[in-house]
């Protein structure tokens, strides 16, 4: 199981994020990941500097401060859409994707539910319910 640090995090978006601007080759994460980051251009400059990056580990902010974060959210969904895991987050997903007409602001709803169950399972203690998150994304795709 791949367990990066939050240095590792910063490294690998920095590293893609340069690698887009020098028009590098990339891994197959590298091109998800740098998708991700043009949908983003607020965080560029952030990206841009490797170290001022890592030195802000553990500076207190907010979620929504920290693009390493927010980008790692995309990317888990992403892959969690790509393996269907768990089941049934896929069409969670394209269902959320149709009817809000675009897939960056499905994902950015897909977070707050992707949040919320990691929050309440680390409040009690369980793992993460996975049925609770696709049912939470359902509900988002099929309400108004």
């Amino acid at each position: 199981m791949f367990n990066p640090t939050q240095a590792d995090v910063r490294r690998f978006f920095c590293a893609v994020h340069a690698k887009t601007l020098q028009q590098q080759p990339m891994e197959a994460i590298e091109m998800l990941a740098s998708q991700w980051i043009a949908e983003h251009p607020e965080y560029h400059a952030e990206l841009s500097d490797v170290d001022a990056a890592l030195s802000r580990i553990g500076e207190p902010g907010t979620e929504q401060d920290n693009p390493f974060l927010h980008l790692s959210m995309h990317l888990s969904i992403s892959e969690q859409c790509s393996i269907d895991q768990p089941p049934g987050i896929r069409q969670a997903v394209e269902l959320l994707t149709a009817r809000r007409d675009d897939l960056h602001s499905a994902h950015h709803e897909v977070m707050e539910c992707l949040g919320t169950m990691l929050w309440e399972s680390q409040r009690a203690g369980r793992p993460p319910d996975g049925q609770a998150y696709i049912d939470q994304v359902r509900r988002r795709a099929t309400q108004d």
